[in-house]
């Protein structure tokens, strides 16, 4: 059978930036061997595959795909999934808000279209999560040996190293400037070396509030063992964790708090995400991740009946 499938690129409003995604708007019929099997032919970051299950024109389920095989969650994948869905016009938009949600293997997410002269320029969609917080944390000389940065970049003046969880375990770690952050390259052989991987921490997310653009509050970057040396993938998913990692901090008094977190440089895929939250000082945090995207293209795949 014939899938129509786009590619947008997502956290950005500029092509050939952000973090491409693969959508197919109707996979009703599609096995899971079918959808591991063309997400390994796409080779993106990410791939969605949407179901239409019920009669319900507000709610959508989606399977995620990596190359590797399918993932419960991720963000990326969100924002791409409702523009794409706007776009060609699976979704109609005739207010300035559409509510969307979409069903993914973890639990429903709640997501909002903003449009302007019925086209989408805005998603955002809405989490609760229940963060795990440990402040034990690799000393200084064993971060900047693992990071390849000098020990002096290291931050402690607002924020310190803590591991956090929604789900998935991220060191994050502090830095004083936005060039500590480009230039840090993950060393395996320290990684092992040290405490590190005791924490149960898969990825570091590393951030600096230095950066060079006005308009940006936090650089932020994942590294880790299974990442490529070179490599800068998307940071959507890890900010559930970035935001309760900074509501963990005393000086963060209650309320609700807009951020803006970029990835990457403008010549290597920017990405720009839009950051809310709720902080309450709760167990649970309600965040709002958001942010813009642009078709890059849109094509027909022929895929062969394949028993799962």
């Amino acid at each position: 059978m014939k899938y129509n499938y786009y590619i947008a690129d997502v956290f950005t409003d500029q092509i050939f930036n952000g973090a491409q995604v693969a959508v197919f708007p109707n996979a009703d019929g599609l096995n899971i061997l079918q959808m591991t099997k063309v997400a390994s032919e796409l080779n993106l970051t990410e791939t969605v595959f949407v179901f239409h299950q019920d009669q319900d024109s507000s709610k959508r389920r989606m399977r995620i795909f990596t190359p590797k095989g399918e993932i419960d969650f991720a963000g990326h994948p969100i924002i791409a999934t409702a523009f794409v869905l706007a776009s060609c016009g699976d979704i109609v938009l005739t207010e300035t808000y559409t509510p969307i949600i979409f069903e993914q293997n973890i639990d429903d997410i709640h997501a909002s279209i903003t449009s302007e002269n019925g086209k989408p320029v805005f998603i955002q969609f809405t989490s609760k999560v229940a963060p795990i917080v440990d402040r034990y944390a690799p000393t200084d000389g064993e971060l900047a040996s693992f990071l390849s940065i000098p020990e002096g970049q290291l931050d402690h003046k607002k924020y310190s190293t803590r591991l956090v969880s929604c789900g998935f375990p991220y060191l994050i770690v502090p830095v004083y400037n936005y060039d500590a952050v480009r230039k840090a390259r993950f060393n395996f052989q320290a990684w092992s070396q040290s405490i590190a991987p005791q924490t149960a921490a898969q990825e570091i997310l590393l951030f600096s509030m230095k950066t060079p653009f006005h308009d940006i509050d936090f650089n932020a970057r994942l590294l880790g063992p299974k990442i490529g040396l070179y490599d800068d993938p998307p940071v959507g998913t890890a900010m559930p964790a970035f935001a309760a990692y900074l509501c963990s901090f005393e000086h963060m008094q209650k309320g609700t708090y807009v951020f803006s977190v970029d990835r990457g440089e403008p010549q290597q895929r920017r990405s720009v995400i839009n950051l809310e939250m709720d902080h309450k000082g709760e167990d649970t945090l309600t965040i709002r991740v958001g942010g813009a995207a642009v078709m890059v293209a849109e094509g027909r795949m022929t895929i062969p009946t394949l028993d799962a």
